[in-house]
């Protein structure tokens, strides 16, 4: 069994991408890791679709989706603003 592939080295994934990407400085590289956590998020909701009792990682999920989204939505509004 590889060891990237077991469930809580996933689980765990999505929670490191979401951290960098609220947390990057770094505003050329911002778009770039909000789209990859999204990614991360979504991947780790269809994983959970079907699974019970994971009703408090499903809940983080959609915290973390619903604020990279926000996140996503003012940085996309400070840029068209800096830009005028």
């Amino acid at each position: 069994m590889n060891p990237q592939n077991s469930p809580s080295l996933r689980s765990e994934n999505w929670r490191t991408l979401y951290r960098a990407a609220i947390f990057e400085t770094n505003r050329s590289v911002i778009p770039n890791r909000v789209m990859e956590a999204e990614k991360a998020v979504l991947a780790r909701g269809r994983e959970l679709f079907r699974q019970i009792g994971t009703i408090d990682e499903k809940e983080a999920l959609e915290d973390a989706l619903y604020a990279l989204r926000a996140y996503k939505t003012a940085w996309l509004h400070t840029e068209s603003a800096d830009a005028a």
